[in-house]
């Protein structure tokens, strides 16, 4: 699917199409937004192009040298962009291609940084002059999105961290998986702050004429470090409860544990007493006494309460 947008006024509009995109119309468009593209749309944009339209497996590629650099097309960005399905957040690689008057992007997944960028567009929320200028903000506006999803993230952190200290009715093992699930978030969105680090840096060097552009840069590159520093402090909090819901887990495994051998302990006397008196002997006195069996049950209850009585009164009970 192709959307085409126009500068016009310093303001990103979107270009209303009816039926299939013409190669005038995508040339006259100075942000093409081309999400999962099937062949026919790929064999347009490459009109634009010398080479072939990235596809998947270029985008995907972890090398620096294979994820931000030039050529006669233009200036290539790839970068990782956080989108949420099913519960759990994911990665979606982006391909940039800037140009001197355009910019692409290419994608393989709905991403909510885009959805929102279009609906400030409609309401007239995005100024820019050139396509660079659209580039940086749609990297401002993705740093902004990371920093509300790790206050999430802290949020929700905070309340399972009520239920790990604070909530002895808590279900630890369900914790432990709500703690699993933020782990796999915040390292999602650092690895794509660390990526986002990667491409500003890029854009810095290829960048050198615009000063008002790296001005901004800058500032995205400061917030950038700010934000690392604090998945760093989610990490910790993370492995610390991750720690001390273990600990509590075996707290109580090994109270179970210690019941089990007190009882244990406590029955062991009287099963000794009732196993004596249990033996088919011919000649055992107490068989044929009158106080016998009452004796034997009298000296049961004494034998279990004995070890009963010495554990209380040594508090491990």
């Amino acid at each position: 699917m192709l959307r085409l947008y126009k500068i016009a006024q310093g303001l990103i509009k979107e270009i209303p199409v009816e039926g299939d995109i013409s190669a005038a119309q995508l040339r006259e468009a100075d942000w093409i937004d081309a999400l999962e593209p099937d062949d026919d749309e790929r064999a347009l944009l490459g009109t634009l192009f010398s080479d072939e339209v990235p596809d998947v497996d270029d985008v995907e590629e972890i090398e620096a040298s294979a994820r931000c650099f030039t050529d006669q097309d233009g200036l290539h960005v790839h970068s990782l962009f956080l989108g949420y399905s099913e519960g759990r957040h994911h990665t979606v690689s982006v391909a940039f291609i800037l140009q001197e008057d355009r910019l692409v992007a290419i994608r393989d997944g709905e991403l909510s940084d885009f959805r929102l960028l279009r609906m400030r567009a409609r309401r007239g929320q995005i100024s820019c002059k050139t396509p660079r200028e659209l580039l940086i903000t749609l990297m401002e506006q993705k740093v902004e999105n990371h920093a509300d999803n790790l206050e999430d993230i802290h949020r929700e952190l905070e309340r399972v961290s009520h239920l790990v200290l604070e909530d002895e009715a808590a279900d630890l093992e369900d914790c432990i998986s709500q703690l699993a699930r933020l782990e796999d978030s915040n390292g999602k969105i650092r690895l794509c702050l660390m990526d986002t680090q990667r491409d500003i840096s890029f854009l810095l060097r290829n960048l050198r004429e615009a000063t008002e552009s790296r001005e901004t840069l800058y500032e995205i590159l400061r917030d950038l470090e700010t934000l690392m520093s604090h998945t760093t402090f989610l990490f910790d909090k993370i492995n610390f409860l991750m720690d001390s819901t273990q600990g509590f887990i075996n707290i109580q495994q090994a109270q179970i544990i210690k019941i089990f051998s007190i009882a244990a302990v406590v029955f062991l006397p009287p099963t000794l007493v009732a196993s004596i008196y249990g033996m088919n002997f011919h000649v055992m006195p107490e068989l044929d006494w009158h106080y016998g069996y009452p004796m034997a049950i009298g000296l049961m209850v004494a034998a279990g309460m004995a070890p009963y009585l010495y554990f209380k009164r040594k508090g491990w009970l």
